[in-house]
């Protein structure tokens, strides 16, 4: 500082010496020209004053700091050259005039602001700042919005932690919570964007500035509620900004009063989120529902401003009617169709096929197609419309009789195969099934697979069409007759079979005839003697004899018995013994072979008469232990011990004839 006052003294002191040295010439000259000068009031003192106010400006010094107006006066590539009144030109760098596409932004003769940072004595060079000049420039105003609490407008320019940086000339600071009356969700919306900030706080030594625009949105909402307030009024239609959206409606800012649109109110039709129809910022017409006066709620509603179309669905959509609408939502058990705005209605997925079982609407139609449907039903007191897309073609169910009649034999793809049956698809999507039980007339089948697999083509007829449960039965077996018909013919009852064993149980032997067909020996007719089960004394895959006792065509069944055919095997022996039997040339003989064939004949009627006790029982579709009627056990051992007594008494008797 002392060497800077050193400096200036020495300046002033030069600068004295200059002016005496120019005033005396001037003042020599002056006379030679004209002596008259010197004169009172002459032109000597004019030139006198000239010269002092030179020399005072020439005095003048500029502070480092200060602000002060320039002319361009020469501009290169490195600087531009400033006339501020100084013996000497200042200079700028060049880059604080290059423009955003780095252009030098200036010309010759333009005035500029600029700031003295310092000047060089030895060099009588002054160095100034462009930039500089602006930011003190900037400050001043500032300062004057703080004084005077006005409003100043800047840029937000970028996010920073805890809000954003605005640009007002110098970089300033808006916290989040003041940039609006409400938190902003989305804050990268706000860059960008031009605002006027109130001024809350600055401080010019650490560079720091705090703004708000709260406080002005503040100032402007308390200003228009009081108008509002008195305004608002149920039923009354008003204009608002849409102020924010959430996922249950939309805030309206009426004027300094805030009011809620909710969703249900939006539209008479289905509406998924409101941002799909309105942004914030947007300008809307909404009708006042309700205003609480005390908690200054207000409810708002957008649908109110049109008429309901279900007062006029019945009229308009009859039952029958063709309608087009689009798909706006898929559930399990249907698709919802809207028919016009605030009018759907519901396709079921009984209704979107005639011949396809839809398990899932996806699998029809998706969301946002256009479909055609018919009106089957409409309730607009309860706002329901049942539509029905199969009804716009034809049915194939009833021309399927026609085409297909009951007996005809057709031939299809195998197309599924369950636990129950084989699918056989005809033709227009409508499938046939062949239930298992339709499959074989004699082979017993656990699951179609066995004997078929997807995608073979097999033959079947027709054997019912139920148009009303649209179902249509088929069978493969009815292809070729019963054999169970006819069985009675190839196995009569009495005849002697044999066959192969497939089962043993506890309580009979099953014996296989031919393919398909089985008979039963019950336990009971396995031996005379008493047997508890069979299982033990006879092995599947053995082959057994036996002989036919009943048929039951009805219910498939064939009963079997051993032991009648031993019986019948001791029957026919005695028979041939008693018919082989010579005379005998004693009396004896002859009488023991009369005695022999009458207790022979007597069984014989005795036999006969536990036939027809088979024959009734069969007829009953009973089963019959047709040797139990007999009383097989005891009635030939009572026969054999007759004979054997018979014989014996005629010997006897022959004996007691004889002479002795």
């Amino acid at each position: 500082m002392d060497n800077m006052m050193d400096k200036t003294q020495d300046r002033q002191l030069e600068t004295e010496a200059e002016v005496n040295f120019a005033a005396q010439n001037g003042e020599d000259e002056a006379m030679e020209e004209n002596p008259l000068a010197t004169s009172p009031g002459g032109g000597a003192e004019q030139t006198m004053e000239e010269m002092m106010a030179w020399y005072d400006e020439s005095l003048k010094q500029f502070e480092e700091g200060e602000v002060v107006t320039g002319t361009i006066i020469s501009v290169d590539r490195d600087f531009v050259l400033v006339d501020v009144g100084y013996k000497s030109e200042g200079q700028i760098p060049i880059h604080e005039f290059l423009d955003e596409n780095g252009k030098v932004n200036v010309s010759l003769n333009d005035q500029v602001e600029v700031m003295v940072e310092c000047w060089d004595e030895e060099e009588e060079r002054v160095f100034l700042s462009k930039e500089k000049a602006a930011k003190v420039k900037v400050w001043d105003a500032i300062k004057d919005v703080f004084e005077a609490d006005t409003t100043i407008k800047g840029e937000i320019s970028n996010r920073v932690k805890g809000g954003f940086s605005v640009d007002v000339g110098v970089q300033a600071f808006l916290p989040g919570s003041q940039a609006d009356l409400r938190p902003i969700r989305n804050l990268d919306e706000m860059v960008g964007k031009t605002f006027d900030f109130k001024i809350l706080k600055f401080n010019r030594k650490r560079n720091n500035i705090v703004l708000s625009r709260r406080a002005i949105l503040e100032l402007e909402r308390e200003s228009k509620r009081s108008t509002t307030l008195a305004a608002i009024e149920e039923g009354k239609v008003m204009e608002g900004v849409v102020k924010n959206i959430t996922e249950y409606g939309i805030f309206v800012d009426l004027g300094g009063v805030d009011g809620l649109l909710h969703i249900t109110d939006i539209s008479w039709g289905r509406v998924k989120h409101p941002s799909e129809m309105y942004a914030i910022g947007d300008t809307i017409t909404v009708k006042v529902l309700s205003f609480d006066e005390t908690n200054e709620r207000v409810s708002l509603g957008m649908k109110q401003l049109v008429a309901d179309p279900w007062s006029v669905a019945k009229e308009t959509y009859p039952v029958g009617t063709r309608v087009t609408g689009r798909v706006v939502s898929l559930t399990d058990y249907g698709a919802f169709v809207e028919v016009e705005e605030g009018i759907e209605g519901l396709i079921h997925v009984s209704e979107m096929s005639w011949t396809r079982k839809v398990r899932h609407p996806s699998k029809v139609v998706s969301v946002g197609e256009m479909v055609d449907a018919i009106v089957l039903d409409i309730r607009p007191e309860s706002r329901r419309i049942s539509l029905g897309m199969k009804q716009t073609l034809p049915n194939p169910w009833e021309m399927i009789s026609e085409k297909y009649p009951i007996g005809s034999t057709i031939e299809g793809k195998i197309k599924n195969i369950t636990d129950f049956g084989i699918f056989i698809g005809i033709d227009d999507d409508i499938d046939g099934l062949v239930h298992i039980s339709d499959i074989s007339w004699t082979r017993r089948i656990k699951h179609p697979s066995e004997l078929y697999k997807k995608g073979d083509m097999i033959q079947a007829k027709v054997l019912d069409i139920d148009k009303a449960n649209e179902r249509f039965s088929l069978g493969i077996k009815q292809l070729a007759e019963d054999p169970w018909k006819t069985v009675s013919h190839r196995y009569p009852v009495g005849s002697e079979i044999s066959g192969t064993i497939t089962n043993v149980t506890d309580f009979g032997i099953f014996v296989e005839l031919e393919e398909g067909i089985e008979g039963l020996v019950h336990v009971s007719e396995i031996s005379k003697e008493k047997v508890k089960t069979p299982v033990g004394l006879y092995n599947v895959g053995d082959t057994l004899t036996a002989r036919v006792m009943h048929i039951n065509t009805d219910e498939r069944r064939i009963g079997l018995s051993i032991k009648r055919l031993e019986m019948d095997d001791e029957q026919s022996i005695i028979e041939e013994y008693v018919s082989n039997m010579k005379a005998a040339p004693s009396s004896l003989g002859e009488i023991l072979k009369e005695n022999l064939q009458e207790k022979f004949n007597a069984q014989a009627k005795k036999n006969g008469l536990a036939a027809q006790a088979e024959a009734a029982a069969a007829e009953d579709a009973t089963p019959v232990n047709v040797i139990d009627v007999m009383a097989p056990e005891e009635s030939e051992t009572s026969a054999e011990q007759a004979l054997a007594d018979d014989a014996g008494d005629a010997e006897e008797d022959v004996r007691e004839d004889k002479p002795e």
